[in-house]
């Protein structure tokens, strides 16, 4: 696993930004830029199961293990999911199953400083390096246009 890093300084509030990541309508928008259509069915909650996505009910199952409102959620990927069924199971789960993916936000000279940090295998480094900048530039959008 690689651990891969992506960085953004928004002028706005961490409540704002951390809105944006994690609420329903702004989440659709920025996770667009991963896949169109995803979704997140998730309360958000410490402890609680995420499904995060696609249009077809195809997506990952994980589930979160960390919140810190504001400021830090560490989400923990458990398994696929298919035609409905969750896999957490199967070899080719196994190879990248308990991946994390955690975001930090911290206040900076009035600015907020969004950090994401994700494992990846190899397989998906090049994907998510070219498509993070992208998603969090939608972040940046979102938190600084609708103060």
């Amino acid at each position: 696993m690689n651990r891969l890093s992506f960085t953004t300084k928004i002028n706005a509030t961490r409540e704002k930004v951390w809105d944006v990541l994690l609420n329903d309508e702004t989440y659709r928008i920025w996770a667009s830029e991963f896949m169109p259509g995803s979704y997140a069915d998730t309360d958000w909650k410490e402890g609680s199961k995420a499904l995060f996505l696609g249009t077809d009910g195809s997506g990952m199952v994980s589930r979160i293990e960390k919140n810190i409102p504001n400021e830090y959620i560490s989400i923990q990927h458990l398994g696929f999911v298919k035609d409905g069924i969750e896999d957490v199971t199967s070899d080719k789960v196994k190879e990248w199953s308990g991946a994390h993916e955690n975001y930090t936000l911290k206040e900076i000279n009035g600015m907020t400083e969004v950090l994401v940090e994700m494992d990846s295998n190899d397989e998906f480094k090049e994907y998510f390096s070219s498509t993070w900048p992208k998603a969090l530039e939608k972040v940046k959008e979102l938190s600084e246009n609708n103060k």
